[in-house]
């Protein structure tokens, strides 16, 4: 049985290829989410079952609010089983590189009819960083497991490189999706055009972002996100010493003077990373450490985000997601070995809308 037939998904929401494929709000509600069970010594080092454990907490975590499919090796499929097991969690057993589900899971999108599909971006290790073979399969395996129509882009790029409103309107980064290291001879122009093709959208919001400074040469997912159609929260990093600190500036006074498809101005919130992180063996004389509060995870009925040990900054997190947010409850969890790889929640789940 294929996780399609499970789900109630079956070749009958696949739509006529005239139809408008369209890259839904993720805060709309969701079918469930998958993250991966998938650290290994190669990538991790000794970090690579604190990372497991903290996947294992994640998925525990949002099964309280709706279903979870762990994605894992089949060689650690009974591991993956005794260290997610909770109500609501299934697993998939696949070839797997990384633990990072976002980026090469593919981006879903719907159309009007109901009809369900993926749209695959040729992941390739965030420009060849990292050995990605398995992971650059995982989108299509996706598509097939849920009977899905798989659309394959003819560019390359990650899905934690993209936000969207859901209504026409996305926010990306030009650092990463204007880089040869993904799309070599592409021209802005040119990369827009496809993206609006692919994700149905109207509009795009383009940041600079910055090259080389984390492996996904400036993922959106850790600069702006939306709460709702023309409401935005955005990264503002307050350390002077950050290369975040002008690039997070010159983010927040384009998109101060930005409109989105409808020609709406963008309501801003500002919500900072930590300033003062608890010392762990994660974060101590590691530079790729992320410690970004942006980078959460909304489920149906609750957002599941991190925290860092500084107890003003992880209160302001709440109270601010709790005010954007204000039917759903706000969970946060401690992630230090995940954000020790330079990644977050949002980065290592991806969300399958219900259609």
């Amino acid at each position: 049985m294929t996780l399609a037939t499970g789900l109630g998904l079956g070749l009958g929401r696949v739509a006529l290829a005239t139809e408008r494929w369209y890259m839904p709000d993720e805060h709309r509600k969701q079918e469930r989410v998958f993250v991966a069970y998938a650290a290994s010594a190669d990538v991790w080092e000794d970090f690579a079952p604190a990372v497991n454990a903290t996947v294992a907490r994640l998925a525990r975590a949002i099964a309280e609010f709706q279903p979870v499919t762990v994605l894992c090796r089949p060689a650690q499929l009974a591991e993956a089983k005794r260290a997610c097991a909770a109500e609501g969690v299934d697993f998939m057993a696949m070839p797997l590189d990384d633990i990072w589900v976002r980026d090469y899971g593919g981006c879903y999108l719907v159309n009007d009819a109901g009809g369900l599909a993926l749209a695959d971006f040729n992941f390739n290790g965030w420009g060849g960083k990292q050995h990605a073979q398995r992971d650059g399969e995982v989108a299509a395996t996706l598509a097939e497991e849920l009977e899905a129509r798989h659309i394959v882009s003819a560019l390359c790029g990650e899905g934690g490189g993209i936000e969207v409103d859901g209504h026409g309107t996305a926010i990306l980064t030009e650092s990463c999706w204007v880089n040869d290291n993904r799309n070599p001879g592409w021209t802005r122009p040119r990369i827009e055009a496809e993206l609006k093709q692919r994700l149905g959208l109207r509009k795009i919001i383009w940041l600079p972002g910055i090259r080389g400074k984390d492996i996904t040469d400036a993922h959106v997912d850790f600069y702006a996100r939306f709460v709702e159609p023309g409401v935005v929260v955005v990264n503002l990093d307050n350390d002077p010493q950050s290369y975040d600190y002008a690039v997070t500036r010159r983010h927040l006074d384009i998109l101060k003077g930005a409109t989105d498809a409808d020609g709406r101005p963008l309501k801003l919130h500002s919500l900072p990373p930590p300033t003062r992180p608890k010392p762990s063996q994660y974060n101590r004389d590691n530079p790729d450490f992320a410690a970004g509060y942006i980078n959460y995870l909304p489920v149906n009925g609750g957002v599941i985000a991190p925290k860092f040990g500084d107890a003003a900054a992880d209160e302001h997190c709440h109270a601010l997601l709790g005010e954007l947010y204000p039917d759903r409850e706000i969970v946060q969890l401690d992630i230090d070995p995940i954000a020790a790889g330079g990644g977050g929640i949002h980065c290592v789940t991806s969300h399958l809308p219900a259609v």
